[in-house]
């Protein structure tokens, strides 16, 4: 009893210690309508980051599985609009929703990559997104349970993905599905994932070429952590800019401790940033972007070839589809990209879409204007967690898919 009482009183003193930091650290523009709801929603999930913090110390719970519980949520009702099946797509843990509506020829496919840095987020967690997107699109709607960290390693969670989807790609028809009107799609992570998945399909000859790719607020590159976005929106919940980077190393399973060195850019050196400038560079940040307080980062940090080596897989394609070559961009997709003005990684998807531009692929671009990491994915659950950002998010997503 004595034990439990002790475990009961740190928990609380931390959650008190969490809430006080963060709202004297959180800082949510004076202008945002919904901003009461925001700092709810803030003070939850740190709630949240901190008890995983606190059992996994005292050994109760590992930090990674207590959050996976909580992200899964609560399973929805039945929908009895729809068709839903779990299958294996080469040994890829997958979920098929199927609208019941009749239809006069084949539908579109959409798979789904969900986010959650890729150790927690699941088939479940996005089940009511995947279903909107099913019913609303009249689309079959693939969800991946593409296999997590640190049980699975990266890059275990861009294979299975690409995995699946070839699958899903070859056997089509098999599900109703127009081969010819395939698009990849994820959030978060999983928009870096759909991102990696498309520029590894564009020369393969063994499948039809991807109709679309759609991108929520992808993390698209970890080369620069000093793009106009980051640096206003640093303390803007709910992705923290130095809460990005901690879930990258420990993603990656890297050491915390290279935090601070690496968001001042050590890991990039002389040749690396005259490498990437062209891809990078501010200037493709269109002058709207950066009128909200930006002040340009002054001299670049002291290169560190110990910290270059630390950060090589951060600097691959895979991880940082931005940073990938021309020859591949060129090739890709009809792109759709959401991008949300207070959030750290909005840049991301704006240089992605000048890259994508230069090279003559079609962009449509949904910025939403009150915007914020995690939106959409909150716009799937009701009332109580839903923001107008992503209410509207969701919609031209809706829209986008409806014309593919």
């Amino acid at each position: 009893m004595a034990l439990l009482f002790t475990i009961f009183l740190v928990l609380t003193l931390f959650v008190a210690m969490v809430f006080y930091y963060e709202h004297s650290t959180a800082k949510i523009p004076p202008g945002f309508s919904e901003r009461k709801k925001l700092y709810a929603f803030h003070y939850i999930m740190n709630f949240g980051f901190g008890m995983a913090m606190v059992l996994d110390k005292l050994g109760i719970v590992s930090e990674v599985s207590f959050l996976r519980v909580i992200m899964d949520g609560i399973p929805p009702r039945e929908d009895k609009r729809l068709v839903i099946k779990d299958l294996i797509f080469e040994k890829v843990q997958v979920r098929l929703y199927q609208p019941k509506t009749s239809t006069t020829g084949q539908r579109r496919g959409v798979l789904y990559f969900h986010g959650g840095v890729g150790r927690f987020g699941s088939i479940r967690a996005y089940e009511r997104t995947c279903r909107y997107l099913a019913r609303k699109t009249n689309s079959v709607v693939v969800s991946v349970g593409y296999r997590l960290a640190p049980e699975y390693p990266y890059p275990t969670q861009f294979h299975d993905c690409l995995t699946a989807t070839i699958h899903f790609m070859k056997t089509a028809q098999d599900y109703g599905v127009d081969p010819a009107r395939i698009i990849v799609c994820g959030d978060s992570s999983g928009g870096t994932l759909t991102a990696a998945v498309a520029q590894a399909l564009v020369n393969r000859k063994d499948v039809p070429k991807l109709r679309a790719q759609i991108l929520i607020y992808p993390f698209l590159q970890a080369a620069d952590f000093n793009l106009p976005s980051y640096q206003q929106n640093a303390r803007i919940p709910v992705l923290i800019r130095e809460r990005t980077l901690i879930l990258g190393l420990k993603y990656l399973n890297k050491d915390l401790s290279a935090v601070n060195t690496l968001l001042e850019g050590s890991h990039i050196s002389a040749k690396g940033r005259q490498k990437y400038q062209k891809w990078l560079s501010v200037d493709n940040i269109p002058h709207e972007f950066k009128t909200r307080g930006y002040i340009p980062p002054g001299p670049p940090a002291p290169y560190s070839e110990e910290l270059y080596e630390l950060a090589k897989p951060f600097l691959e394609p895979l991880f940082s589809p931005l940073l990938c070559e021309d020859s591949v961009i060129a090739q890709l997709p009809e792109t759709f990209i959401l991008t949300c003005e207070y959030d750290v990684l909005r840049d991301d998807g704006l240089l992605y879409k000048k890259r994508l531009e230069d090279h003559g692929i079609k962009v449509t671009l949904c910025h939403l204007e009150e915007g914020f990491h995690g939106t959409v994915f909150l716009a799937a659950y009701g009332k109580v967690t839903t923001f107008q950002s992503g209410i509207k998010g969701l919609e031209k997503i809706t829209k986008f898919l409806r014309l593919m």
